[in-house]
């Protein structure tokens, strides 16, 4: 899921203590993410699928979540539903939250259909490490 390169310059200060929702079904790619992320200082929450993801949101204040990351591919709820569903919640959070597709695919069809949906970002498959905190801090300060 990550590519890994030892990269000293990477700037996370500005990640540092802001909380970050993981949604991946994958149980190794899920603690490897959740590894690299917390090194940043992020505190990360998990969901397995869609549906915890939704329920995960659901159950925090609001404005809690700075980021969610959102694996497209999944059982029970995949990610394009549940942004759809977060973004239609009864909350004044819903729409603004930065939610970043994770996915294998990358034809531009698919980045599109995850834009439409409510998605703000989308990253491909094997994840960089540069590539994710770069989009984080990016989404960061469109808050």
């Amino acid at each position: 899921m990550f590519e890994t390169k030892d990269d000293a310059s990477i700037n996370t200060k500005a990640l540092s203590g802001k909380h970050l929702l993981l949604t991946e079904d994958n149980e190794l790619n899920l603690e490897i993410a959740k590894t690299i992320l917390e090194d940043a200082d992020i505190i990360v929450d998990t969901a397995s699928n869609g549906k915890e993801a939704v329920e995960q949101v659901e159950s925090h204040p609001l404005f809690y979540y700075d980021w969610i990351l959102m694996d497209i591919q999944m059982p029970i709820m995949d990610g394009l539903s549940a942004t759809d569903h977060i973004r239609h919640l009864n909350r004044e959070d819903a729409k603004d939250i930065p939610i970043i597709a994770l996915s294998a695919n990358a034809f531009q069809s698919d980045i599109q259909k995850s834009m439409r949906i409510g998605m703000n970002d989308y990253i491909t498959k094997p994840l960089k490490i540069e590539t994710i905190y770069q989009t984080l801090r990016r989404h960061l300060k469109e808050k």
